[in-house]
């Protein structure tokens, strides 16, 4: 098995730090974690072609309706990003330059 350097690194610093028992525990944790994503992936292509064969095609127009739908409901945890922020001027201080 080759393991790209910079991966070894990275769960070399985990170990380093306390996040992981050892190298292979950190290897096999992300093999894990790979392995569990795969199976919710194939899921989901299962239920949407389930969904499809009763339903029909899921077109473009419905995702694009449904993005929508999905931002105008979306609540803003964080606050707005850069590109939406306003920038509001102070007023200056008395004698301040």
């Amino acid at each position: 098995m080759t393991i790209d350097p910079a991966l070894v690194k990275a769960g070399t610093a985990a170990v380093t730090a306390g996040r992981a028992e050892s190298l292979s525990a950190w290897v096999n944790l992300a093999l894990a974690e790979r392995a569990a994503k795969e199976r919710r992936l194939q899921a989901l292509g299962e239920a949407i072609a389930a969904y499809e064969s009763e339903f029909g095609e899921i077109t473009a127009a419905e995702l694009a309706a449904q993005e929508r739908a999905d931002r105008q409901s979306a609540r803003v945890v964080r606050g707005a990003g850069q590109a939406t922020r306003t920038k509001t001027r102070r007023p200056r201080r008395r004698g301040a330059a």
